[in-house]
């Protein structure tokens, strides 16, 4: 991959960065006023994501939109469920409220010098091991 087409995707992850710390997206009192319903400053930054990653799904499925290396992006459609939701979404949401934390913020908060986030990134990396270990026991 060549340096420039390197650079672009690193600028983007500055500029996320930059708007999630702005934002007070990263702060644990935002999230734990979130989850003692006393603001609603994170549920605007959800709905706003939420809205980004439709219009973006789908602007790659109408355009044909490629990655890096310049093969097709391909988004299948998942079967509809119920459990698998419910307990992802209680995993999640009992890490994020747990840490303070969820994926995008670790790195940032790693980043501008909040050292003890490691020990979340840590859970987090090994979470994301034993999803791949136990993936085909999972509902999916």
């Amino acid at each position: 991959m060549k340096f420039l087409n390197l650079l672009k995707f690193v600028l983007v992850g500055f500029i996320f960065g930059i708007v999630l710390t702005k934002s007070e997206a990263v702060s644990w009192y935002r999230i734990y006023e979130m989850f003692q319903f006393q603001s609603f400053h994170m549920y605007g930054i959800i709905g706003v994501a939420v809205f980004t990653g439709v219009i973006g799904v789908q602007l790659i499925k109408r355009k044909n939109l490629k990655n890096v290396k310049g093969f097709p992006i391909e988004i299948e459609d998942k079967e509809r469920g119920f459990a698998r939701y419910i307990i992802g979404g209680t995993l999640f949401g009992l890490g994020w409220g747990l840490v303070g934390s969820c994926p995008g913020p670790i790195f940032i908060l790693l980043g501008a010098g909040f050292y003890g986030i490691v020990i979340v990134l840590a859970g987090a990396l090994l979470g994301t091991y034993l999803y791949g270990v136990f993936k085909d026991k999972l509902p999916h």
